[in-house]
């Protein structure tokens, strides 16, 4: 539903939970506006959450909260994030990407950008020892989900010849002081010509020319999760954890009771991240089973295959 003119997401079925569409890339200046919006909408929620807008960490509202977190790059100038910001290491894998033919720039969205959205997310249906939640997605499917927040969004695509190699879509919010880092996949393939690192680099470029202050790149832990490669890697970016107040805010009796009882959190956030690992290994083990054969196949047949970069990948 939409109020106020934001898009407001709804879900659950027993406890219906609310937030807004692009959460931790768009953020509530006057969350009472909205509050009343959802009150008189006519549709049931039970509890809306909102996340404080960075770099502000003391709570500004007066409703229930808890900590969240976010990666948090503060931006000033680009030779300042490559000379002060980064290490040697970071410094040295932009270059290595550089060196290996990556070239990174700024698309429009247009179907050469759907086209080689679609060649990165097909490379193979397995990724990271489970589905890849995006491989097979057809055209018309990658138009929706990229079509969203179309005023405020940058798309950085690296390529290697005219094939697209991995990608970055950055959401601005209202302001223009900020931005969110909503999606950067590269293929695996390509791993060894480091073209996260060149992406990232050049989003940080994009940020400064344009004078936003801060980039974020979604959580820098997840639950229980403190630590881990995607962490390594945003760490070693610049990325810095900010702990931000995260609002609930009870719209029924319903949504108060399971505020107090701690329903709102994921079951995952409960078990201790020793277990929660284990099971990640037998998960990934598992998956490697049943799934392998299958992405063994996918990769054989797409390097075999001319059709494996999309042709006007490379066309701006």
């Amino acid at each position: 539903m939409k109020v106020c003119g934001k898009d407001i997401l709804v879900h659950g079925r027993l406890l219906r939970t609310a937030r807004m569409d692009g959460d931790k890339y768009e953020f509530l200046q006057d969350p009472e506006t909205v509050l009343e919006g959802i009150r008189s909408s006519g549709i049931r929620v039970d509890l809306f959450t909102f996340l404080q807008k960075p770099p502000e960490t003391e709570p500004k509202f007066n409703y229930p909260m808890e900590r969240d977190n976010l990666a948090v790059l503060r931006v000033s100038t680009f030779d300042h994030w490559w000379t002060k910001t980064v290490d040697a290491k970071t410094r040295n894998m932009v270059r290595k990407a550089e060196k290996k033919g990556v070239q990174v720039r700024e698309m429009p969205f247009d179907d050469n950008l759907l086209r080689g959205i679609s060649g990165v997310y097909n490379e193979c249906p397995v990724r990271q020892g489970k589905p890849f939640a995006h491989y097979g997605k057809d055209m018309e499917t990658l138009r929706q989900e990229f079509g969203t927040f179309p005023d405020s969004s940058i798309f950085i695509a690296a390529f290697l010849g005219d094939a697209m190699i991995g990608f970055i879509k950055l959401v601005c919010d209202e302001t223009r002081t900020q931005a969110g880092l909503m999606q950067i996949v590269s293929m695996v393939q390509h791993r060894d010509k480091a073209p996260s690192n060149a992406l990232v680099a050049q989003a940080v470029r994009a940020c400064a020319d344009r004078g936003i202050s801060y980039l974020a790149y979604s959580n820098f832990a997840y639950g229980n999760k403190q630590r881990d490669s995607l962490s390594d890697f945003k760490k070693s970016n610049g990325f810095e954890r900010i702990d931000l107040p995260r609002y609930y805010v009870p719209m029924t009796l319903l949504g108060s009771a399971a505020l107090r009882l701690g329903l709102h959190r994921k079951l995952t956030n409960r078990v201790p991240e020793p277990v929660l690992a284990r099971l990640r290994e037998l998960r990934s083990s598992w998956y490697k089973r049943k799934l392998q054969p299958a992405a063994e196949t996918a990769w054989s047949e797409k390097t075999e295959s001319p059709a494996v970069t999309p042709r006007s990948a490379g066309t701006v």
